[in-house]
């Protein structure tokens, strides 16, 4: 087997795992992946505008606008207008929505000492260069 159907194999099988570990610390909270991946995002880099957190998410502005119409309602985030352009919609985690936020990043945070605690510092800092490099390409 060549090393790139290998690396394929080995990428494919480590989506799927952390597909399915997402999905059952989802499932036991009251809130659906959408949620808590908007959630997630909002936490890691603050405050965004409509059209940079749908980009960020990678879904439209319209599939953006019905979820964080549900988060409002939920207390979770809030919408503001821009200072700068009264068109422009930021939104912004509520102190509700940042405890969830971060009730979140410690489970992926475990998961993440968990994986790698086998691993030599050299081991986690060239996995952590070689992770940097496959993000850039998305």
């Amino acid at each position: 087997m060549s090393t790139i159907v290998s690396l394929n194999k080995a990428l494919t099988e480590f989506y799927d795992k952390m597909a399915s570990w997402e999905s059952s610390v989802v499932r036991e909270s009251e809130y659906s992946l959408a949620q808590i991946h908007t959630l997630e995002v909002l936490g890691n880099y603050g405050a965004m505008n409509m059209k940079s957190l749908a980009n960020q998410l990678g879904i439209t502005t319209g599939t953006l606008t019905v979820q964080v119409e549900k988060l409002v309602k939920l207390a979770l985030v809030k919408r503001q207008h821009s200072e700068d352009d009264r068109r422009s919609i930021t939104v912004a985690l509520t102190e509700a929505g940042q405890a969830i936020h971060e009730h979140h990043n410690a489970l992926h945070l475990s998961l993440t000492e968990d994986l790698s605690k086998d691993f030599s510092e050299d081991e986690r800092h060239t996995l952590m260069a070689l992770l940097n490099k496959v993000n850039q390409e998305f």
